[in-house]
């Protein structure tokens, strides 16, 4: 018998891995990937798991599974909810003047 699931699984299984290309370390995602390591790091350590923290955090569950994955488009005062958990919030920062490119 005839499956159009089970070709479609069979040609998605036989396809060549697709490779990566690597961030540069000075990629903006550097301060993304910060945010969702300090997360999922306070989360694991404090035993929580993804949806008891949004309900501490008072978001869904799908805002802290896309933060400890450094989706870099979440609202912050989203991400502001959360590392208010653990006593955290976003701020602005001055800028290290020797990282900036030249003119």
């Amino acid at each position: 018998m005839f499956s159009p699931y089970r070709e479609t699984v069979y040609a998605m299984a036989s396809r060549e891995p697709t490779t990566r290309t690597k961030r540069r370390p000075d990629s903006p995602d550097r301060e993304t990937n910060f945010i969702a390591r300090l997360v999922r790091d306070r989360r694991r350590a404090a035993g929580l798991t993804q949806r008891a923290l949004s309900e501490l955090a008072g978001v869904g569950p799908r805002a802290v599974w896309d933060l400890e994955r450094g989706k870099a488009t979440l609202r912050m005062d989203v991400v502001n909810r959360v590392l208010a958990v653990f006593g955290k919030t976003l701020g602005a920062i001055d800028a290290d003047r020797s990282e900036e490119p030249a003119p």
